[in-house]
């Protein structure tokens, strides 16, 4: 296989977008930070729910703002200060409490709202968060929009005249929908029944959505992570953190282990014999299945740069093709949409199925999981390990400043690299959105050469870093 070097941005970062405007707020995925420190206040809180309010106020009618949030302590401060931002410009607000990102993407679209939101950072830890947004159709936010949104947080947002103020109210049955939702993306005609699953919910917003649609379908649930206290979201917990559910799954003899992350977007599953399965190895899985029955778009799936390259080669032997992309599931999901895929996601767990969600959606993944176990009938180890991965290596450099990867001597180690490699693996150089770090990985058939070439590229861009 020919070799990839990336070496610009491959992640949408804070400080540029794709046509290299400035960006200030916005990052890889909404906007993100340590919680009443820099952006992430309450007072900037309020001015992105003005701002937003005032984008998405278009024609006559009545309009409406959905929020969710995870289970962070954060939660209740920046959720009740965005309230008073979307109210103040005449939007009235729908109050969800702790849902799952999913949820409030699929409830934005249900309910006929002009925009959601969602409050989390995802798998990171409880004193972070985040804001995630979504248009009425219920994907995320264009670059356009964003940075019509930047433009109004930095200057002024026209207020609502006295009676024009608009009204909050609390949704009771919000998770009930969502679960409702979610059972239905699950096979008519098959059930969980004998089957002994367990279910981390990381402490957050899945917390009581996910077991509940389990058990509702039948299985014997043991649940994990679901006793959120503001403060113990991804900790030690959820598919960031497998440890405790490998052990879980080992010793109660369960027959699958299913991980979601803080905001419930991302799925990792552990097999009966207490191993890790990737986003890879799921994807292949639903891919797969989804390819026998007929209704695989596309002829194959999308996947990051990242993903292993023992998935492309699965799938070519079965016909079926790989389109890779830039880190990031927003990418992903813009390639299956301009290029009619159903199935597609990263290696970390973020799993798109564009035939039932607008983002990733760890539940409904892990159903579809679900399902082909059952109809296979045999242990999820054996399901699931769909191919054998080639060696996988990933380092990270940090650098102070400059362009190492425009380095001479960067460059030609990087081509000597690629040249070692053709046909038998692949290089990616990228730099981090989000902190200056260059991140070198490579793979393929023999883990000591992967080594080698990582270690030469690294120590080459550490010298012209230095």
């Amino acid at each position: 296989m020919v070799l990839a070097a990336i070496t610009a941005g491959t992640k949408r970062h804070k400080g540029a977008n794709r046509q290299g405007m400035a960006r200030k707020y916005f990052g890889t995925d909404g906007i993100r930070g340590t919680t009443n420190l820099g952006a992430m206040t309450a007072a900037m809180a309020m001015k992105v729910g003005m701002a937003a309010g005032a984008h998405f106020r278009r024609g006559d009618h009545r309009h409406r703002v959905v929020i969710g949030k995870d289970t962070r302590l954060s939660g209740y401060m920046l959720e009740n200060a965005m309230v008073a931002g979307f109210t103040s410009v005449g939007m009235d607000v729908v109050l969800l409490g702790p849902m799952p990102t999913p949820a409030v993407a699929m409830l934005t679209h249900s309910m006929r709202a002009d925009l959601g939101v969602m409050i989390s950072a995802s798998h990171n830890p409880f004193a972070d968060n985040g804001i995630k947004l979504f248009g009425p159709d219920g994907y995320k936010l264009s670059d356009e929009d964003e940075l019509a949104i930047e433009a109004l947080i930095e200057g002024d947002v026209a207020l609502a005249a006295s009676g024009d103020i608009g009204r909050a109210r609390r949704v009771e049955d919000a998770r009930g929908r969502y679960i409702h939702f979610a059972k239905s993306t699950f096979p008519e005609d098959l059930t969980l029944d004998g089957l002994k699953i367990v279910i981390d919910c990381a402490n957050g917003a899945a917390y009581q959505a996910a077991p509940s649609a389990l058990w509702e379908l039948g299985a014997e649930v043991i649940a994990i992570g679901v006793t959120p206290n503001g403060k113990n979201i991804n900790d030690g917990v959820g598919s960031t953190a497998p440890d405790t559910l490998c052990q879980t799954v080992v010793a109660s003899g369960a027959h699958i282990g299913i991980a979601l992350d803080g905001d419930a977007d991302r799925l990792i599953v552990v097999d009966e014999t207490g191993h890790v399965v990737d986003g890879d190895q799921l994807m292949a899985t639903i891919a797969g299945g989804w390819a026998r029955q007929g209704r695989l778009a596309g002829g194959g799936l999308v996947a990051t740069v990242m993903s292993n390259l023992g998935l492309e080669r699965h799938l070519a032997a079965q016909g079926l093709g790989l389109v890779r992309t830039k880190v990031g599931d927003r990418y992903v999901l813009e390639k299956m949409r301009a290029s009619g895929y159903n199935v597609g996601g990263e290696q970390s767990g973020h799993i798109i199925l564009s035939d039932y969600a607008t983002t990733g959606d760890g539940l409904v993944a892990a159903l579809q999981v679900l399902a082909e176990i059952v109809r296979a009938g045999a242990p999820a180890s054996e399901v699931l390990r769909r191919f054998e991965p080639l060696p996988q290596l990933l380092k990270n450099v940090r650098f102070k400043g400059g362009k190492p990867l425009e380095d001479a001597r960067v460059k030609e180690v990087i081509a000597a690299a690629e040249a070692e490699l053709d046909g038998k693996g692949r290089l990616v150089i990228r730099p981090s959105g989000t902190e200056p770090v260059i991140r070198v990985m490579a793979e393929g058939d023999d883990r000591g050469q992967v080594e080698a070439v990582v270690d030469r590229v690294c120590d080459a861009v550490r010298e012209a870093a230095a």
